[in-house]
């Protein structure tokens, strides 16, 4: 789809176009095709389902790493609806997943009259600030860091890309340490937003200072295929970021402790979301305890005026919507 704010902007699309339209947003490290499992079902049910790869991923072009202001929220926001324009959607039911589910609050807060209703899943949108805790993390013993500042680094992409391991057991090893499969994910909430309770949360999200990403992850991989995620649909993803890089996904992050994101959401500051939303997540997800109170103040007014509900599912990590397809649709055909 050409013309789509400067994108040329690759889609997956299941059912009739004429039908009531839901908008699906992925997130860190993903693409479109991470809703591969829901589309179909969604599509049987009498909905038009399509997920774009957003800016930064896979098929999608016209992006450029080294212009990082489009990258902010609000630009990614502002992608979405061009992209329901492009495809003549008056309004749209709006899912995100991970950094997706943060893109899809800012739209729902700067477009409301283009959704119906809004589903977060594994980001909480909380509408909270957080200040840099590299200077703290970096005093404990063992010393420690960030992973959303280790992101914004400069090396962050080519310590992926270029991985000893490759891209494809590197994605293996990632994507299972934040599963359900992994067994050391037995989320709590955090009591703040201080050195000693993020060294809490697992090295994936607060990492030894003198690893990368793909060290911390590479002794986690498993020997094995996973039930969710075999290794023919890990080689779609594999493929893409060996192709392309990271850095487009980084650059989100770039934006938000650079605080270019915030700044794109000026104009809506403080304002809560008006349309319908709940929040999904799988109970074995860190996700959403990582920024303490995101969860909590999600669900008060002063976030989403017209919260419906939280659902946890027992069984899932953080890709809910991968490793438990079925529960998911289930949820969303309700709530849709």
């Amino acid at each position: 789809m050409d013309g789509v704010n400067g994108l040329s902007m690759h889609i997956l699309e299941a059912g009739d176009a004429r039908a009531p339209c839901v908008l699906l947003l992925h997130g860190f490290p993903e693409l479109a095709y991470s809703w591969r499992k829901i589309m179909p079902a969604l599509a049987q049910a009498g909905f038009y389902a399509i997920a774009p790869d957003q800016r930064g991923y896979g098929e999608t072009t016209g992006w450029d790493v080294r212009d990082l202001d489009s990258f902010a929220l609000g630009n990614i926001a502002r992608d979405a609806t061009w992209l329901l324009q492009k495809l003549g959607i008056e309004k749209a039911h709006l899912v995100g997943h991970d950094f997706g589910s943060l893109a899809a609050g800012a739209a729902a807060l700067l477009y409301p009259e283009r959704f119906r209703t809004v589903t977060f899943m594994s980001a909480p949108f909380g509408g909270g600030k957080t200040t840099d805790p590299s200077a703290e993390l970096a005093r404990l013993v063992p010393p420690r860091k960030h992973y959303q500042w280790y992101y914004s680094t400069p090396h962050a992409d080519a310590d992926m890309r270029e991985c000893p391991q490759g891209v494809h057991a590197f994605l293996r090893a990632y994507y299972h340490m934040k599963s359900a499969d992994w067994a050391d994910n037995r989320p709590y909430a955090l009591n703040g937003w201080t050195a000693e309770e993020l060294a809490k949360l697992p090295r994936y999200y607060v990492m030894d200072l003198d690893k990368n990403m793909a060290e911390t992850v590479a002794p986690h991989r498993p020997d094995h295929e996973a039930a969710w995620l075999t290794e023919a649909e890990l080689a779609v993803y594999a493929r893409a970021f060996a192709a392309i890089g990271f850095q487009g996904g980084l650059n989100w992050y770039r934006c938000g402790t650079e605080r270019l994101s915030a700044a794109s959401l000026e104009t809506v500051a403080g304002r809560p979301i008006q349309i319908a939303a709940i929040y999904i997540a799988g109970a074995a997800d860190w996700g959403i305890y990582q920024k303490p109170g995101e969860f909590e103040r999600m669900q008060t007014s002063a976030v989403c005026a017209n919260f419906r509900g939280t659902h946890l599912i027992e069984g899932a990590g953080h890709w809910v919507q991968q490793e438990k397809p079925e529960q998911v649709t289930e949820l969303l055909l309700d709530y849709l």
